[in-house]
């Protein structure tokens, strides 16, 4: 069976730069409201310290070093989480761009010509169960469209779309 760490060719992972600090406060806020709860005796506070907790673990993966978390290869796009996408299942790869809080954020939009677990050469759906509540690089908006948040990855938007868009049109054997 392939795995993710099987896979040769265009990778990106998520930005080391400016993404660190918030999920340290979080974990740093957490562990301050958890002790405070277990020194004063106040079970409450150690509960609600919880929550940040949670949300730290949740972004976990975007402090995880030299992993890929998208790509694309000679046999399709490979996502974290979902698995190896044929090219000739992917019917378009667009950019898509929101405006969010006064910003600018871009998705990448890849339209299937039949369903994900048709379009899967390899299917990595399933994880451990700690892995489940952890964040994906991805997202599904219907049963043929993965959309894909590029602000986070640690590639320029453009560069990434024009990457794909090349090797799907080199690879697909259409």
């Amino acid at each position: 069976m392939v795995s993710d760490n099987d896979i040769v060719g265009y990778t990106i992972g998520y930005d080391q730069e400016d993404i660190h600090f918030p999920i340290y406060a979080m974990t740093a806020f957490a562990v301050a409201l958890i002790a405070a709860g277990i020194v004063k005796g106040v079970p409450i506070l150690a509960i609600v310290g919880l929550l940040p907790a949670a949300v730290a673990f949740h972004h976990l993966p975007l402090i995880e070093r030299d992993k890929p978390r998208i790509g694309s290869g000679q046999y399709g796009l490979f996502i974290e989480g979902l698995g190896l996408v044929s090219w000739r299942a992917v019917d378009s790869i667009e950019t898509l761009e929101l405006i969010e809080r006064g910003g600018t954020v871009h998705d990448l939009v890849i339209n299937l010509k039949q369903p994900i677990p048709d379009a899967l050469l390899a299917d990595w759906r399933s994880r451990p169960l700690l892995r489940r509540a952890m964040r994906l690089p991805w997202h599904l908006e219907s049963k043929t469209e993965i959309r894909i948040p590029l602000d986070v990855l640690d590639k320029p938007a453009g560069e990434i779309k024009d990457n794909f868009v090349r090797m799907w049109r080199f690879n697909r054997g259409v």
